[in-house]
Formats: C-alpha cells, structure tokens, sequence
C-alpha cells in the first residue's frame, strides 16, 4: 500500500522527468497533504458511526460482513498474489485496454457506491410529500419446487435520484478522469469499507493489521512493485490531490496520494472499537476517539517521514503501531485490557452475520476490494423485508 507518495501525472502512463515541471511549493505540499489527511478521517469517522447502525440491523439482508482470525491471517498471503498478478498483467499487457476494462468495470461498481454513501443524507432531504413508489428487481432459476431466487432487489424513487446523480460523477470520471470524480469515488468506496466490513474481535484486528504491516513494508520498501501498480492502476483506489493546485487550479496534475487500503484498514479496526465503546455502556467513546487521535498521528508521521526521505512510505508501518498501541495503553491505565480482548461484536451484535469469503485488498490489490464491495453494496440496498417467492 504505498502512501501519500508525491506522484507526477494521472496515474495512467509513466511520470514525467524529475525535471518536466517545477517542484512543488512548500504551500502547495501543504494544502495537499492535509487535504489527504482530512479526507482519510472523513470515511473513518462517519463509516465508523454507521457501522454501528449497521451493526443493528434487522434485517438479514442489511447485516455487515464479517472478518474471522482465519480470514485476517491468510489475508496478506492472498493480497500478495493479487498485488503480483497485477504488476506482471501491467509487464505483459497493454496498460491502455487493461485500464479501459477497469475504467468499466469502477465505473458501475463507483455509482452503487456513491449511492448508497449519498442515500441516507439524500433521504432528509426529500420533501415528505416527494412521490415515493416502490420497486423489486427480481429473477429466478427453475420453476415449481426447483424455483430459486438469483437476484432479489428492491428499491424506490428515492434510490434511483441518488443512482441518477451517482451516474453523474460516474460519466465524469469515465470520460476526464479527473481527481475531483476519482476522489468522490474513492471516499465511497472507503466509507462503504468500514461501515459494511466488520472484525468479530480485537484479536482478529490485531491479526489483520500485523499481517498487513508485514505486507506492506515489504511490498514498498523490499521491491518496487507496489509504487508502479499504484502509478499504474487507473481506477479510484486511491485520494489523490494536486501539489500545484494554487498554480494551475482544477487541472493541476502533480499529484500527491494516498490509497485506500491505509483508509479502510486502519478504519475497520477503529469502528470496531467504536462498538466495544458501546458495549460498555459507559456513554464515552474513549477507545474510539484514542484510535482516531491515534490514526491521526500515525498518518501525519507519514507524511513527515516521507518528505525528510523523499521516498514513498508504507503508512501501515507508522499506523498499525499507532493505532493498536493506543487504544491498548488506554486500556491497561483503566484495567479493561480483559474486557477488551474478550468482546465478541459478532456474538453480541451480529448473531447471523454471514462470514466474509472475499477479503478486500485495497490500494496495492484493488480488485478484492472491487469483489467485497460489489457483494456487500447489492446487500446494503435492500433495506426492506424481503418477500418470499412463490413457489
């Protein structure tokens, strides 16, 4: 997962020479990074609050998935093959057809998830006599006893303005890819990240973000092969902002960026957090707002280390001690470190919670996020009962 690494160019394409185009400003650099930083915490924080309305869902269909021990430790083993066949199709193919199929491909999987970021905001907006009919998209296999349901999906008028102007930033980026439609996609895809991927414990947290530390320091600093799929990969898995925007504006295009497995990693193991909070019953989010604060300096370490050194940085390297460190110090000053390691989100919250078969990989290995995202979205959307089929 390479990390806020001063990056020349869209991304599609090798970057120009060092000396095509002046260096950055020192205000420019500035206005980048904490832009990055800013929107990092945006997912995380509200992703991390509507995990916990997640979490309590009713319905079957709405409930989050769910990251086991076994799913956190063969995590970084799978996302270094997915990482790898990434960087060897970028050798062997042609990088323009890849990334058209790609363009395609985050081009419907952007608009489902911008939709469902958007909706529950879109919601407040609607006036309460706004004509809201109901709809269901269902297909079947088989007929009489055999019958079974493929795909049963349903949705208002509501879900289809939020898709329509969904559609909107989806045409944007397909046609420009500009940073600002690349951004809005990326958010979502974040914000969706941590609100629909859950840990069933801290221990499996802990797992999860050892393993990817190892991952990721390895993949950064022991090879180049994740700094030329980031540079490589032209589909928003990644925030990018300009370095010479205050120069050139909208279509400034030395970008500075940061991928989105540094934002949903970190951003799962902060929500889980969030919901032990609850489960306290205490009416403080003290481990959460520890972890943030936490999240916070790691990131910002990042980025400082990465301009003293001028080389791109595994943020996991800065983040997971951070992130894991805190929360843990906080607990052993309140004598809950047995409390903690013993809270079970999937037993007390989600006693139906299907297991996560398709584990993300975001930034270095994008394509399992694209799979995660896709099955969990479809979920999200149905949030009334479903009705039986007739047999």
């Amino acid at each position: 997962m390479e990390q806020a690494e001063a990056h020349n160019g869209s991304g599609a394409g090798e970057a120009p020479s060092a000396g095509a185009r002046p260096p950055a400003t020192p205000e420019g650099m500035a206005l980048a990074y904490g832009s990055l930083v800013l929107m990092a915490l945006l997912p995380i924080f509200f992703g991390a609050l509507r995990s916990v309305t997640c979490a309590k869902g009713k319905n079957a269909s709405d409930m989050p998935e769910t990251i086991t021990s076994r799913d956190a430790a063969r995590f970084p083993i799978v996302a270094s093959c997915t990482l790898l066949g990434l960087y060897l199709f970028f050798k062997i193919f042609s990088q323009e057809y890849i990334n058209l199929l790609l363009s395609m491909y985050f081009f419907v999987l952007g608009i489902l998830a911008l939709s469902h970021t958007i909706s529950p905001v879109m919601n407040k907006l609607f006036p309460a006599n706004f004509p809201n009919k109901q709809y269901q998209l269902l297909f079947t296999q088989g007929s009489g006893e055999t019958k079974e349901e493929i795909v049963n999906y349903e949705f208002d008028t509501k879900d289809l303005v939020c898709l329509a102007m969904s559609s909107v930033v989806g045409i944007w980026y397909l046609l420009r890819k500009h940073w600002i439609a690349n951004n809005l996609f990326g958010l979502a895809f974040s914000l969706n990240g941590v609100e629909l991927l859950h840990l069933n414990n801290v221990s499996t947290g802990c797992i999860l973000l050892g393993g990817l530390f190892v991952y990721d320091v390895f993949w950064v600093f022991g090879t180049n092969v994740m700094v030329t799929v980031a540079k490589s990969f032209e589909a928003p898995i990644k925030l990018v902002f300009p370095q010479d925007l205050l120069e050139k504006g909208l279509e400034a295009d030395n970008f500075a960026m940061l991928g989105l497995g540094d934002i949903v990693i970190p951003g799962i193991f902060i929500a889980l957090l969030l919901r032990f909070d609850i489960s306290l019953k205490k009416n403080t989010h003290t481990y959460f707002y520890a972890s943030f604060v936490a999240y916070i300096f790691g990131l910002g370490l990042t980025i400082f280390i990465m301009h003293i050194f001028k080389h791109a940085q595994p943020a996991l390297l800065y983040l997971v001690p951070a992130c894991i460190g805190f929360p843990l110090l906080v607990a052993l000053v309140k004598g809950e470190v047995t409390e903690m390691f013993s809270y079970e989100s999937s037993a007390e919250i989600l006693p139906h919670s299907p297991r996560l078969t398709h584990f993300p990989s975001v930034s270095g290995s994008p394509s399992s996020l694209a799979d995660s995202m896709q099955q969990t979205l479809s979920c999200s959307h149905r949030r009334r009962q479903q009705r039986p089929s007739t047999m």
